[in-house]
């Protein structure tokens, strides 16, 4: 009896869908195509300050934009002088601790980040269309698990490793 036929989710079968799905999106420009269909010619990074702040739906540090990114600080400030420069986002003092910088959407990025969103979003849900919301759901709260959970552990296994 196979791993399939006792009900067992086969992790071998898995494995190649996800390598797809990551090709499809890479292959796909899906955030230079939703950055072309808005109109503002933004790199992809710039795009992920932009969304990391939008999800947050409050002003971050630095260090906090970097680790919801899961990439070094000088890679964000680099990013965030060129945002901050076009009027994209502005620094703003910690209310919490003078000496240290909050950095904030200005309306502009905010409405730029929330178009981009908009699109993609669009995208995803016309794929998903035609599922049930059954389907839907069940689609959303497994990915959802399984991205959490494999995070998780692969922190342990680095965690352990160090």
């Amino acid at each position: 009896m196979s791993a399939k036929d006792d009900g067992r989710l086969d992790l071998s079968a898995v494995l190649p869908r996800l390598m797809r799905l990551g090709a499809v999106l890479n292959r796909s420009q899906l955030a230079e195509r939703a950055v072309d269909r808005i109109g503002i010619p933004l790199d992809r990074p710039a795009v992920r300050v932009l969304l990391t702040l939008r999800t947050a739906g409050q002003p971050l540090r630095v260090g906090e934009i970097a680790t919801r990114m899961e990439v070094a600080g000088p890679h964000v400030t680099r990013h965030l002088h060129e945002l901050e420069r076009r009027g994209l986002v502005r620094r703003a003092a910690d209310p919490d601790d003078q000496r240290a910088r909050l950095v904030e959407l200005t309306p502009e990025g905010g409405e730029i980040a929330g178009r981009y969103l908009g699109t993609v979003l669009d995208w995803l849900g016309e794929a998903v269309a035609d599922w049930s919301d059954e389907d839907r759901e069940t689609f959303g709260r497994l990915l959802t698990r399984f991205v959490d959970d494999l995070t998780a552990h692969l922190t342990d296994v680095d965690d352990r490793a160090t």
